[in-house]
């Protein structure tokens, strides 16, 4: 056997034994804490109108770091599955639930669009759609 075939057996099995190394490392099963698959997203932004549609009135609007106060707070929420969650995770989810329900822009438009309130004008007054 020459040198040149020897370099390439031994090329073969390092590369081999390399790509295992890697693929044993990597994580296949879903971790137990992750909060970004669809099923905690959607327990969060349940308790996300949830806690706006309690803690929100035309008199004292929520604003984003209240409504972040709120849900952590809340009893349902699990600090354990959601220890990363902060306000640019909260500001991810309310984006996530503009671009669902269009017609949504703030935390007024979600309080309106649950609870059915109609929008008011400046003078008061409904707004027709």
């Amino acid at each position: 056997m020459s040198i040149e075939a020897g370099m390439m057996i031994a090329f073969l099995i390092v590369t081999g034994l390399s790509v295992w190394k890697f693929y044993m490392f990597m994580p296949t099963k879903p971790l137990p804490d992750d909060d970004t698959n669809e099923e905690s997203l959607d327990e969060l932004t349940e308790l996300m109108v949830e806690c706006i549609t309690c803690h929100h009135t035309p008199q004292t609007p929520l604003d984003a770091p209240k409504l972040l106060e709120h849900m952590t707070n809340h009893e349902r929420f699990d600090h354990e599955h959601y220890w990363r969650f902060n306000q640019n995770k909260l500001n991810q989810l309310l984006q996530r639930y503009y671009i669902k329900n269009p017609g949504t822009g703030s935390i007024p438009d979600i309080y309106r669009h649950h609870t059915g309130k109609p929008k008011k004008d400046e003078n008061g007054k409904e707004e027709s759609v």
